[in-house]
């Protein structure tokens, strides 16, 4: 095999390696980038209970519910409410917040401590 041919076969061989590891490193990146931001409900209460953004940007809350029962992911001053079944993951998309904080919690389980999106 000439040198021009294993170059080409090597090339054929790793180019789809290298481009699945550009695309996941890139995905990861785009995700920061793009103010994506998680909370998980588990063991009855939201982790982190505190999310902190940045002011002016908007940002998508990840929502996942690793609990047994369904959960609402509720905020009266962001104007949100979305029912999350268990093992499902939601997006919740909010605007470009202004600097202050924003409760959100479990409206159909009182008892669950509230958390807050703080916007800096």
């Amino acid at each position: 095999m000439s040198f021009r041919r294993f170059v080409s076969a090597a090339f054929v061989v790793c180019a789809p390696f290298f481009l699945a590891a550009a695309l996941a490193l890139g995905a990861a990146a785009a995700n920061a980038d793009n103010g994506v931001i998680e909370v998980r409900f588990q063991d009855h209460h939201f982790s982190p209970a505190n999310l902190e953004v940045p002011a002016g940007q908007a940002v998508t809350v990840r929502v996942v519910n690793a609990s047994s029962e369904t959960i609402e992911f509720e905020s009266f001053r962001l104007n949100r409410e979305k029912a999350v079944q268990p093992g499902e993951t939601i997006a919740v998309r909010l605007p470009a917040l202004s600097a202050g904080s924003y409760d959100f919690y479990d409206d159909l389980h009182q008892d669950v401590p509230q958390g807050s999106i703080v916007a800096k």
